[in-house]
């Protein structure tokens, strides 16, 4: 079978071929550019702890190495410190420079994000994809022409070598002015330059060693136009970058005003005189809002910014683009082994788009409440506390701002499982990174099973871990779930953990490939786990129509009325 056309050489993209192959997909990766990428320090990525690992497991580098786990967050107003956190061990009362009545709150280590230099980000990847021989690289190969045929894509480059590719399908990675996108006529409304930050990354030392700081209402006379709001975030090396938010409008950002803005801010976060500092690049970040009405159009679809940009108040665009390509990687994976799976294919607009929808609905409501001046909502008690929770949430991937999205109402749901429990983790929501046994007897976390096109059927029995595997593997319940697992329609690991958050003993869960909770269910339940595997994958594999053939799938045009429904608000 032919393989996996990727458009784009991105972080996306390349995060996408590393996952095809790990699932023993071909592909090829058409790059635009010269197969390397400029070292921006002021162009800089926030990752989720689970995408972090997703990334560590497709590269086999620690990518935290080379980026920075914040130790904290603080938000400040004007002079005050309005709120920090602690990452970290649990700790009481609140931090000295607090205003009174404030409190420290800590969360747990998985909850760090980690900030990283876009481009050692990409390096990890490329090296990666060095060492993979089911990946093909393209340089200089920019993507004019694409047509579909009842059995696969056709593409066509210009460039140096300009061809023509033959693909089982094809994704287009390929950016905001994505090509692919174009060629297949699907539109990509939203709102333009919603946020512009001015940008610079620099080494110095700030007070607040290792923290991230989000000042809003700074109390000194800034040069230019007013910085109603800065951004400073740290990586490793001692180097910071620092975001500036402009007022609306096109007001140019010159060297001279940059640097006077740099000075001004590092006086006045140190109360004295500008301390040493060493400007190592700068820029302008502005942020768009748009969501693609269709992500999938028969044997193409869409995926990270080709898809959806967003970016306001924190929400970071990059992580939902590694989410798309794990969500996409294993339902191309099993159709590509497996023949087409409609429904599969369809659920990841249904599920990526909704997810990413959501955001998008929550930036756009939020954003008149935080960007919209004085009035009667600054009078009104706890609005400013308020606003900064928000902006502190949406900056550190929580809440309705920065929450990753969860899969509840996915099409591959399970229905009516007599046996189905409630456990901490919601059903459709990524699974706690539990340490488990495998099948080899060895001890692991739960995350480094995931991406392998495998279902994984976990049975939490404690007191497992002080025994060899051996010794209880063909006792108990084992031998019969074991059997079940063996009687699934798709292939399924059966791991062991000693605890699950929510859970009692005897409880089974089934985890999707890309670590999303399909259901948990009170002991072994043959015909419930099957069912619940059968939903999981769409069904079983169906026969395209001849209209799906041209292009134009069902699923795809039926989701394009739920496109309308779930519109960013203020779209146009």
């Amino acid at each position: 079978m032919d393989p996996v056309i990727i458009v784009g050489a991105g972080p996306v993209g390349l995060t996408l071929a590393l996952a095809l192959a790990r699932q023993a997909v071909p592909s090829v990766v058409l790059d635009e550019g010269p197969g390397k990428d400029d070292q921006r320090p002021a162009r800089t990525v926030v990752l989720r702890e689970d995408t972090a690992a997703l990334l560590e497991r497709l590269t086999g580098v620690p990518i935290a190495e080379a980026g920075f786990h914040w130790a904290g967050w603080r938000s400040m107003r004007r002079k005050q410190v309005t709120r920090r956190i602690s990452f970290g061990p649990e700790e009481s009362g609140g931090p000295a420079d607090a205003p009174s009545g404030l409190r420290s709150q800590s969360v747990t280590d998985s909850d760090v994000p980690l900030h990283i230099a876009q481009h050692l980000l990409t390096g990890a990847l490329r090296a990666a994809i060095v060492r993979e021989r089911l990946v093909k690289v393209a340089v200089n190969s920019r993507l004019d022409s694409a047509e579909q045929e009842p059995s696969g894509v056709t593409a066509h480059t210009r460039g140096p070598d300009g061809t023509w590719w033959r693909g089982s399908y094809l994704v287009g990675c390929d950016g905001p002015r994505s090509t692919v996108r174009k060629l297949q006529d699907i539109r990509f409304p939203g709102r333009t330059a919603v946020e512009r930050h001015a940008v610079a990354a620099l080494r110095t030392e700030l007070p607040w060693p290792g923290e991230a700081l989000l000042h809003r209402m700074p109390p000194w006379r800034t040069s230019g136009p007013s910085a109603g709001e800065i951004t400073a975030r740290p990586l490793p090396d001692g180097v910071w970058r620092l975001d500036w938010l402009l007022p609306p409008g096109k007001d140019l950002v010159t060297p001279e005003l940059l640097v006077t803005r740099v000075r001004e801010t590092l006086a006045g976060w140190s109360g004295g005189p500008t301390p040493p500092y060493d400007l190592l690049d700068t820029g302008v970040h502005i942020v768009h809002h748009r969501l693609a009405r269709r992500w999938r159009v028969g044997r193409v679809f869409l995926a990270g910014d080709a898809a959806h940009l967003l970016g306001a108040l924190g929400t970071q665009g990059l992580d939902e683009g590694l989410r798309d390509a794990d969500n996409l990687a294993w339902k191309l994976a099993l159709a590509w082994h497996h023949g087409p799976h409609e429904a599969l294919l369809d659920s990841y607009q249904t599920e990526r788009r909704a997810a990413v929808s959501a955001r998008l609905r929550a930036a756009d409501q939020a954003l008149p409440l935080l960007r919209g001046g004085a009035g009667l909502r600054s009078y009104v008690p706890g609005s400013t506390r308020g606003n900064d929770a928000l902006l502190t949430d949406g900056h550190l991937g929580r809440g309705v701002l920065g929450e990753p999205g969860t899969y509840a109402r996915s099409p591959l749901a399970p229905q009516h499982l007599e046996a189905e429990v409630a456990v901490d983790t919601l059903p459709g929501a990524q699974v706690t990174d539990v340490r488990v046994t495998a099948e080899d007897g060895s001890f692991v976390r739960l995350r480094e099973r995931l991406g392998r096109g495998a279902l994984l059927v976990v049975l939490v029995a404690p007191g497992t871990g002080v025994w060899e595997r051996k010794h209880w593997v063909g006792a108990g319940i084992m031998p019969r779930l074991a059997a079940a697992v063996a009687a699934l329609p798709h292939p399924a690991e059966l791991l062991v953990t000693e605890s699950y958050p929510g859970a009692a003993a005897h409880t089974v869960l089934l985890v999707r490939p890309d670590g999303h909770l399909v259901t948990a269910l009170s002991g072994v339940r043959p015909a419930d786990l099957y069912a619940a595997a059968e939903a999981t994958l769409g069904g079983p594999p169906q026969d395209r129509t001849d209209d799906e053939a041209d292009g134009t799938s069902s699923g795809s045009d039926k989701s394009d009325t739920t496109a309308n429904t779930e519109a960013t608000a203020g779209t146009r």
